[in-house]
């Protein structure tokens, strides 16, 4: 039982009761009450938790609509012909449209959390190898140059480079991970009015640091655009979809970052000029089911897990994810996610 539910609650019935008022003034019949009050308990019911405030603006609308919008006003009376099967059945009504409401939201949750677990075991079942494999590669380089004391120094730099390179992407991977359990936790999304400028700019810094070959261009719209996200979580996805671009386009040397407002929400798409995404996979991209063996590359393994992060941060932040090969070659990656009740006028 929230604040909110309660005000919820207080809000739908006051603009009932503040309907039939105004009706009354202007219509001789009260056959519209009834109808009015199930539309509220129906929406009191969509928009609380639980059965609770369903049932309980069921119950005060069937004394509600008695008391004060039926004959004899402002008195409770279920005597008169026809007035108890009339007030039974809009309680049943009310009850059942309530019931029927907080069903489906129960039923759109049970949805999601089957989604959420079914990206989890994905997940878990696509990284259960790949994290033994950059370990093992790791230990490996550095207990040959360890062991191996007259081994020349070009040898030694390009074993220790190696290993620097699966721990970073050990490290992605990690950080993916720990992004999908925080995600899926029983905790909400810590959620802040950000500059969507800011939080591209960062990623495209971090992404630079290990990409100075690539070319980096981004695209802003006139205005400052303001979006409630958690920012490091939106960077992730920005990064993870850079690191695509580089990871799985092999030979990309140019990325394009745009950013559009789209009504309500604002659209961040990244391109590239890479090799582009072979159709057999493009309908996996974002569900985590890409996995070692078959023709599927080590790179498009990274692919598959980094993305369906991807798509379970966007989709907790309200959002869409898409991708698909561009006009002119290259990959095309997409995201929406719903702007700020400031627009593009907000403040932190």
């Amino acid at each position: 039982m929230s604040v909110k539910d309660w005000l919820i609650y207080f809000s739908a019935m006051t603009f009932g009761a503040a309907v039939c008022i105004f009706l009354k003034r202007i219509t001789t019949t009260d056959t519209h009450v009834p109808i009015i009050f199930v539309l509220v308990v129906l929406v009191t019911a969509l928009l609380t938790n639980g059965y609770f405030f369903g049932v309980l603006a069921s119950l005060t609308s069937v004394f509600a609509v008695n008391w004060a919008f039926t004959y004899p006003y402002m008195k409770l009376d279920f005597s008169l012909i026809g007035y108890p099967l009339t007030f039974v059945t809009m309680l049943a009504v009310s009850i059942a449209a309530s019931m029927l409401a907080t069903g489906t939201k129960q039923a759109e949750k049970l949805k999601r959390e089957r989604e959420a677990e079914k990206m989890r075991a994905n997940l878990l079942r696509s990284v259960s190898h790949d994290l033994r494999t950059p370990l093992t590669a790791i230990g490996g380089s550095i207990s040959a140059v360890l062991d191996n004391e007259d081994m020349d120094e070009m040898t030694k730099r390009k074993l220790l480079l190696n290993a620097q390179q699966d721990a970073e992407w050990l490290y992605r991977m990690v950080e993916n991970l720990l992004s999908v359990t925080k995600i899926s936790g029983s905790a909400q999304l810590h959620k802040v009015d950000e500059l969507v400028e800011e939080v591209i700019e960062e990623a495209v810094v971090n992404f630079r640091k290990n990409n100075q070959d690539v070319d980096v261009e981004v695209s802003y719209p006139e205005n400052p655009v303001f979006a409630p996200m958690d920012a490091m979580l939106i960077e992730q996805v920005i990064r993870n979809l850079l690191d695509n671009s580089v990871t799985h386009g092999e030979t990309t040397d140019f990325i394009k970052i745009e950013m559009k407002e789209l009504g309500e929400s604002v659209k961040i798409s990244v391109s590239d000029n890479g090799r582009g995404i072979r159709q057999n996979i493009l309908p996996h991209l974002f569900d985590g089911s890409l996995e070692p063996g078959g023709d599927t590359t080590d790179s498009n393994r990274f692919m598959g897990i980094g993305l369906a992060v991807c798509r379970t941060i966007v989709k907790a932040h309200g959002g869409e994810i898409s991708a698909e090969n561009g006009k002119n070659g290259g990959a095309v990656f997409s995201f929406t996610i719903p702007k700020g009740e400031n627009g593009n006028d907000g403040q932190r």
